[in-house]
């Protein structure tokens, strides 16, 4: 027989069973998960912001969010462009760069507990229905990377992407894996397991529907084709492709022919 054991919220990953933590108030979890210990100022005014100008159309909209978002993060530089129904959470441990550029729809969580948050670095494009995570470990995005539509960056341990960075649509970058060695109880319910942090370097293209598992580390330069699924390090410059992907060639190092 299957158990179903109750356990804290900050060991199920459900954003239900977060929501519905029975010793505290709906209101107390809400502003835990979408903010974590903050006073009643900056509840009001992230509640204020969001019901104000998160949906607003048009050019208003525009220059509304690129004004009132700023003050939400711990940090973030001059340029900023945040689309419609943009969703933060834990908005002060995230960090942006100048004129990083936030799409419609997208979510940036940096709720995670043990996480240090997001860092997203200057010029970065995160497109429109794309997720970027720090469940657990902290996620770092570098200067001038392009992530396409509907990506997922997940952090379970640490997640780390160079800068100049080609990610195209469906990618799926990150996670970690339920914990499989009992049976009495349910998968869900026996946390994540991961294989170390995720590295990839800089000036990396990864095709569109590209899956990186934690644990992986990618060179600078390289190339990964569409659909793959990177299980294992690549070096500098590799080209790789297939399920699981495997180098087909290299391409040249900076210097030679």
């Amino acid at each position: 027989m299957i158990n179903s054991p109750s356990q804290p919220p900050h060991v199920r990953c459900s954003l239900a069973a977060q929501l519905n933590d029975a010793t505290s108030s709906p209101l107390r979890c809400y502003v835990r998960k979408v903010l974590g210990e903050a006073g009643p100022l900056s509840l009001a005014y992230y509640e204020l912001v969001n019901l104000l100008f998160c949906n607003m159309p048009s050019s208003l909209g525009f220059f509304l969010r690129r004004k009132c978002y700023r003050r939400m993060f711990r940090s973030v530089g001059s340029g900023l462009i945040i689309g419609r129904g943009v969703s933060i959470r834990h908005p002060g441990k995230i960090t942006l760069g100048h004129r990083v550029g936030v799409d419609d729809n997208a979510l940036l969580d940096a709720s995670g507990m043990e996480s240090e948050g997001i860092t997203i670095h200057d010029e970065v494009i995160v497109s429109r229905n794309c997720m970027v995570q720090a469940k657990i470990g902290s996620t770092t995005i570098g200067a001038r990377t392009e992530v396409g539509a509907n990506t997922i960056i997940s952090s379970i341990s640490r997640v780390e992407i160079g800068k100049f960075g080609l990610i195209g649509p469906n990618c799926l970058i990150g996670g970690g894996h339920y914990k499989t060695d009992r049976t009495d109880i349910p998968m869900m319910d026996m946390g994540w397991a991961s294989r170390g942090p995720l590295i990839i370097g800089d000036d990396v293209w990864l095709g569109t529907g590209v899956v990186v598992l934690d644990g992986v580390r990618i060179g600078n330069g390289c190339v990964v084709g569409a659909g793959a699924v990177v299980s294992k390090d690549l070096p500098d410059y590799a080209v790789a492709m297939g399920l699981p992907a495997r180098i087909v060639r290299y391409r040249p190092k900076p210097g030679q022919g």
